[in-house]
């Protein structure tokens, strides 16, 4: 799962030949994934209070060069794992096929039955910038509340995500959504981590264990069939939250939540379709709760797209429009700076008006705008977005009847492929004169 590193005491507090031997501790390797990829170091990663996970640390991927977390789930007895191993690797099987640039990447799992208690280990996108959480309470010492734009775009990129997971076949259930669940970039993009879906929570130890945060948890849990619904009521958790900095009650003490408290911090919000959307993720009753995608069409949440954004969308779909996939003449063809961006022709006989490229002032703004596109910080809403591929297990390859021998010969195919390049290589022969 993602997170930060842990640090039990101040940097300052140590000196430079000591913290240079804890961090060479830190990198020294424990372990190894089957195909040698990944590689699990000594540092522990902040495991946010996640139900479920064991153990994380930090890991780096070989291939890529980049920073991954190793998350480890551990069973406490062997039967029990034995007995759900299958449904679990269902489950492991469609979180690593999600893709969505909201949802922190699910690398790759895999099991151990080697250990004294079998586990269940998998690579996580590391997240190094935080998370909702913390930048809340950083939020809270230097203002009193956040603008409501900001807000907005936060609720949009969640809810975007969910309604992807809930889209899959069968729905994802993502379980364990909080603001230590969900993560900030610096750049604005927002993430969500820790997907732990209810068949991990029943089999594992440290469900058994208290679980901070439990406001976030739909009362639902425990008593009924669990549904995507129960996942926008910890979003409506998230939202109120997000929109307050803090839950009443819910300070550094870490007391239990109560609905008293939720109440009242409601009512301290000012605007009142934000106390709507708020309120109406929070209904006891599952039913009641509408699903992410209609979410996202609430008055407080939903905006005409611009043109520019939907261009955008449409450009970064098609990959041949990209600029980097252009070569420098068609370039210029099309973007020199004679070139005419735009005119205005008037059918009354005025002369009209034109502007050339050299006039745009725009385009920088314009390549960072693309670039937050490009990664999930402007998503569309339902309509316009394509519903995610069903995951699920390798499709079974066909069973093909023995052929019968014909008498006449079969016709043959014709090579219709085009030969682009072709490469030999000239050597004198050893025993007589010539080239092969």
């Amino acid at each position: 799962m993602p997170g930060s590193r842990n640090s039990n005491e101040p940097e300052h507090s140590k000196s430079p030949r000591i913290s240079a031997e804890d961090s060479e501790d830190e990198s020294e390797i424990l372990e190894e994934s089957p195909c040698g990829r990944w590689v699990k170091r000594r540092e522990e990663v902040d495991q946010r209070d996640v139900p479920g996970i064991d153990f994380a640390f930090l890991a780096m991927d070989t291939e890529e060069g980049v920073e991954v977390v190793w998350n480890e789930v551990q069973f406490s007895e062997r039967k029990n794992f034995k007995a759900q191993e299958e449904k679990l690797r269902l489950v492991f099987d469609n979180l690593t096929q999600l893709e969505h640039p909201n949802i922190v990447k699910f690398h790759k799992y895999w099991t151990d039955h080697l250990s004294e208690k079998p586990r269940v280990i998998f690579i996580t996108e590391y997240m190094s910038s935080g998370s909702l959480k913390q930048f809340l309470k950083k939020t809270k010492k230097n203002t009193k509340k956040l603008p409501i734009q900001g807000w907005k775009r936060w609720c949009s990129q969640i809810l975007s995500a969910l309604t992807y997971l809930h889209s899959c076949t069968p729905p994802i259930i993502h379980g364990n959504l909080t603001c230590d669940t969900i993560f900030i970039q610096h750049n604005g993009l927002v993430k969500i981590g820790s997907v732990a879906p209810d068949a991990i929570h029943h089999h594992v130890k440290t469900c058994r264990e208290d679980v901070k945060n439990i406001h976030f948890t739909a009362p639902e849990y425990g008593t009924s069939l669990i549904t995507p619904t129960a996942d926008i009521y910890s979003f409506g958790m998230c939202a109120l939250e997000m929109a307050a900095l803090e839950i009443l009650g819910n300070g550094e003490s870490g007391t239990m939540v109560t609905e008293e408290n939720i109440g009242k911090t409601i009512d301290l919000l000012e605007d009142p379709l934000q106390k709507d959307l708020v309120r109406t993720c929070l209904r006891k009753n599952p039913s009641q709760r509408p699903p992410a995608r209609d979410l996202l069409y609430h008055p407080v949440l939903y905006e005409v797209h611009s043109l520019k954004l939907l261009t955008a969308h449409a450009v970064l779909k098609n990959s041949k429009w990209l600029p980097e996939h252009w070569t420098e003449e068609a370039t210029l063809s099309h973007y020199g700076q004679d070139k005419t961006v735009a005119e205005i022709n008037h059918t009354d006989g005025r002369p009209g008006v034109s502007m050339p490229m050299c006039n745009v002032q725009v385009i920088e703004k314009l390549e960072k705008f693309m670039e937050d596109v490009r990664n999930g910080q402007y998503p569309l809403v339902p309509c316009i977005i394509p519903p995610p591929p069903p995951p699920g297990p390798r499709a079974v390859s066909p069973e093909v009847a023995e052929s019968v021998k014909s008498d006449t010969p079969e016709p043959v195919d014709v090579e219709t492929r085009k030969v682009l390049t072709m490469m030999c290589s000239l050597k004198p022969l050893e025993d007589k004169p010539g080239l092969w």
